[in-house]
């Protein structure tokens, strides 16, 4: 969106107050219930907090599969953007771009139109945070680019100019982006068959979510470590740590059948034809 010269100057005056909370109130397994807590939170936000609570809703929508609906609730805050402050615009354009290109979108509704639209939403949320000093949004921003370029390399590449915000930034919020970007460099690379370099990502992705506080994306980070353990034929390695993954979530009462699944590939690939076929039906039944 074009803006007069009035209203730039108006922009470079502007300075907005610290920007609300959204972290309390996203449940992203339950975007319904999100958006009733963004829509709470609406009739006492400021007006720069009002509008950011507006993507989100527009988020929620997405999530849901409803990409018409978060359209039109972006568009319907475009005229009060012109005075907004940087987060909420770039907020705004990452929330344009996501309702056109996600990981919620089903793969045949993305056509190169989309994708454009996409992208170029997608780079003005990196501008505008950039420029905001907004660390964190401007690497989500990136990491959103790998949906629009699926290539692995062109993947790989937004997903290193990520990384160097992440790692160059002083901001907690970029901080922690690191762990999830190292796991997308790593894919990247698992798909160009660099196996090596991607295990090194992998294992550093491993060490920060260990410092972290999230059991779950620690197992995840560990399952990958194994998956690509096991395309380096290092089939023993790989077994230790998928068969440690198998008792962490049977203790925390949720077993895994990706973890079956992969045990059962390792133990094919070591001849046990028992062990195999045990794990075979555990991946079926789940249990």
């Amino acid at each position: 969106m074009a803006l007069g010269v009035a209203a730039v100057a108006l922009l470079a005056l502007y300075t907005p107050a610290r920007s609300i909370d959204l972290a309390p109130l996203w449940n992203f397994n339950d975007p319904a219930a999100s958006e009733q807590r963004f829509r709470d939170a609406l009739p006492t936000a400021a007006s720069d907090d009002a509008l950011i609570l507006q993507t989100q809703i527009a988020r929620t929508w997405g999530l849901r599969g409803d990409f018409p609906k978060a359209r039109e609730i972006l568009r319907s805050v475009e005229p009060q953007l012109a005075f907004a402050g940087a987060e909420a615009r770039a907020r705004h354009a990452l929330e344009v771009g996501r309702s056109y290109v996600s990981a919620a979108h089903p793969a045949q509704s993305v056509d190169a139109d989309a994708k454009e639209r996409a992208r170029a939403a997608f780079l003005a949320a990196h501008d505008l945070a950039l420029n905001g000093k907004l660390d964190a949004l401007a690497i989500d921003a990136l990491h959103m680019m790998a949906f629009v370029d699926t290539a692995p390399e062109q993947q790989l590449r937004w997903d290193q100019r990520a990384l160097e915000i992440a790692t160059e930034s002083s901001q907690p919020a970029a901080k922690r982006w690191e762990a999830s970007l190292r796991n997308n460099i790593g894919h990247a690379l698992y798909q160009q068959r660099r196996y090596d370099a991607a295990l090194a990502e992998f294992r550093r992705a491993v060490a920060l979510r260990e410092r972290g506080g999230d059991a779950e994306a620690l197992r995840i980070a560990r399952w990958t470590e194994a998956w690509t353990l096991r395309a380096l034929d290092r089939v023993d390695d790989a077994i230790a740590i998928q068969t440690r993954l198998e008792g962490e979530y049977a203790a925390a009462g949720a077993p895994s059948r990706e973890v079956f699944e992969e045990l059962e590939l390792l133990y094919r690939a070591k001849g046990d034809v028992e062990k195999a076929a045990r794990y075979a039906d555990r991946k079926t039944t789940g249990r």
